[in-house]
């Protein structure tokens, strides 16, 4: 990606400095390691905040905490690794803008917030072990700058366009938290089963996949950054993450109704759909099969 000198969004928080505090808090509902375990690794790539996950499997989920209240920090400006996010994320920015805007409705931009180690959020206590998450409570996205050194040497995912689909992936939550997609699908929790809980958080991060899709192409149509090979470290990302990927790799089966993202061969699809087309209306994956 040729990223260099494009606009660095200003909604970027840095705590790395000290850090979020505190452990993995959980709140009552008997919710043993085995499933915290089962949440960490089915929200660990590109999902819904694993916080949320445990409310699913466990009923009650952790505690809400206060966001953290300290000033707002920028990220310094000769670090890379946080220009890059920033630039991506201004990109984000843009793109969603104007989509939303040709459908008459207004963008409002997500934070995101650099963290290492821990972090408070309005909806819980994450941890870098979770990977990049979205809070739907005060409308952020966290990331540890260190989960792209896993996703280059343990996911199998290199590249800086991998990278920028973990973004925009975290972003499309945002989306469709602003669209009331998010709130519809939460007020179903705890009246549906568990395998029907888990098939409608695969539709919405099948979504959120071809919504990344849609700010690929708006993109590259206006910015034409992308380089060889960019497009395919996207694809890859999307196929070193599905369901059945990640759990031949972790236990050996693969069990679908158990599945919460999708299958590698959804989620390239869904983000392929989303990439050639650029058109939101085609990333309705609530009807149908999928």
């Amino acid at each position: 990606m040729k990223w260099e000198g494009q606009r660095r969004s200003d909604n970027v928080e840095d705590r790395r400095a000290g850090g979020g505090g505190g452990g993995f808090r959980l709140g009552g509902g008997g919710i043993g390691i085995g499933t915290i375990v089962i949440a960490l690794v089915a929200g660990w790539i590109f999902g819904i905040n694993p916080l949320t996950l445990l409310g699913m499997f466990g009923g009650a989920g952790p505690a809400p905490v206060a966001e953290q209240r300290a000033p707002a920090q920028a990220p310094p400006a000769n670090d890379a690794a946080a220009a890059f996010v920033s630039t991506v994320l201004a990109d984000t920015e843009d793109v969603w803008t104007a989509v939303l805007r040709r459908g008459n409705a207004q963008y409002q931009p997500a934070r995101l917030v650099l963290f290492r180690g821990a972090v408070r959020s309005a909806c819980g206590t994450g941890q870098s072990a979770m990977g990049p998450f979205y809070c739907p409570g005060d409308g952020k996205v966290y990331i540890d700058l260190g989960f792209f050194d896993t996703l280059r040497s343990r996911m199998g995912a290199p590249g800086d366009f991998a990278q920028a689909y973990v973004i925009a992936h975290e972003v499309a939550h945002h989306v469709q938290n602003q669209l009331g997609i998010t709130g519809k699908v939460d007020a179903l929790r705890g009246r549906v089963s568990e395998v029907q809980m888990n098939q409608l958080s695969v539709r919405v991060e099948l979504q959120a996949d071809c919504m990344s899709g849609v700010w690929a192409h708006h993109s590259q149509k206006g910015k034409g950054w992308l380089e060889q090979g960019d497009i395919e470290e996207g694809l890859n990302a999307a196929a070193q993450i599905g369901d059945d990927t990640l759990q031949r790799r972790t236990q050996g089966t693969v069990v679908p109704e158990s599945f919460t993202h999708g299958s590698s061969a959804q989620r390239v699809s869904w983000f392929k759909r989303g990439l050639q087309s650029g058109n939101l209306g085609q990333c309705d994956t609530f009807e149908g099969r999928l």
